[in-house]
This record gives C-alpha cells, sequence and structure tokens, in this order.
C-alpha cells in the first residue's frame, strides 16, 4: 500500500467546483439528509463566509487534501464537519465526507477523522463530540466505532427512505474516551 498523507485545510474559493458537485450528489443527501439542491450562488457566499470564527457561526468545515507520496502534489478528496457547537456544553456535532468513490476504503477517512479530533479536543477544547448515522450506514458506523465513538441511543424510524423509514443511530465520543484511545 502507498503512503499517504492527509492535510486538513480551510476553504478556498476554488472548492467552488467540487463542493458543487459534491452538495448536488444525490447519493450524498441520503446522508446529509438534504432534500435540494445547492445553487453556485449559496455555495460562493458560504466560502466567503467561512472565515468566521466557530463562535460566531456554530460551524466549521475543513477540506481534506490528500499528498501521496509519490509527486506530493495534494488532490482535494472531502471535507469535514463540526456543527452545532455549543460553547457552554463543549460539544458539537461531527461528520465527514470522502467525495470520490474512488478514495473511499482506503484509510483516508480514519486519518482525517483522527486528526481532526486531536484539533477538536487538543485546541478547541471540546469535552464530546456526537454523531447521527443510519443504521444501513455500515462503512460510516465501523469508521466512527473503531475510533472510539459509542453509540448511546437509536431514533426509531428516524429516516424516511422511499416508503419505508429507517432507524438512526446516535453515537458519541467524550474526549477521555479519546484520550484513552490515541
Amino acid at each position: 500500500m502507498n503512503e499517504f498523507e492527509i492535510r486538513l485545510r480551510a476553504l478556498e474559493p476554488s472548492d467552488l467546483d467540487i463542493l458543487y458537485k459534491w452538495e448536488n450528489d444525490p447519493e450524498v443527501w441520503k446522508v446529509s439528509h438534504t432534500l435540494t439542491p445547492y445553487s453556485k450562488y449559496i455555495l460562493q457566499k458560504y466560502i466567503e463566509n467561512s472565515h468566521f470564527d466557530i463562535y460566531q457561526t456554530r460551524q466549521l468545515r475543513l477540506m481534506i487534501d490528500l499528498i501521496e507520496s509519490e509527486d506530493k502534489k495534494p488532490v482535494t478528496i472531502g471535507t469535514i464537519d463540526l456543527f452545532d457547537f455549543d460553547p457552554y456544553n463543549n460539544r458539537a456535532g461531527i461528520g465527514i465526507l470522502i467525495g470520490d468513490k474512488s478514495h473511499r476504503k482506503k484509510g483516508y477517512a480514519t486519518a482525517a477523522l483522527k486528526q481532526f479530533l486531536d484539533y477538536v479536543f487538543n485546541t478547541l477544547q471540546l469535552h464530546q463530540v456526537y454523531c447521527n448515522i443510519a443504521e444501513g450506514n455500515e462503512e460510516s458506523l465501523k469508521l466512527f466505532q473503531n475510533l472510539g465513538f459509542e453509540i448511546v441511543g437509536v431514533k426509531k424510524e428516524w429516516l424516511k427512505r422511499q416508503n419505508k423509514y429507517e432507524d438512526e443511530y446516535i453515537l458519541q465520543l467524550l474526549k477521555d474516551w479519546w484520550v484513552e484511545e490515541s
């Protein structure tokens, strides 16, 4: 297996086209709970405002760049997010997307999530993070559980999938659990 490096970075204006592609992918909508497309205008405004402090916006999105050992040229492969940031209780929701299927199942999401959790717990000093994952999303469940997240609840028949409903798990990671695992 080739060695690789993952770098997390702020959004840049040049990310507009790739965000537009990912945010408007119906496959991504299934996990992001999106119901309508995003315009380039809205995404451009989002990028323009992404420099605001997490304490103002209550969210943070970073891009995931892959740097492979051969050429050292970064390729943007995904995004990682904090949302519903609650500074009083020191917690936030967390989510990750590896946008192109060819970059999935190669350890990139694990490497990015580890880096992000170090930042979240050691720099932002959060006490806990949580995520919501559909019962059928086995890859995401495995990713988060392998990094110490525990299922702490189930929202029954929470997600409508055509004419059926699917349960959604609530997973949580406390800083103390992360320190023990890392």
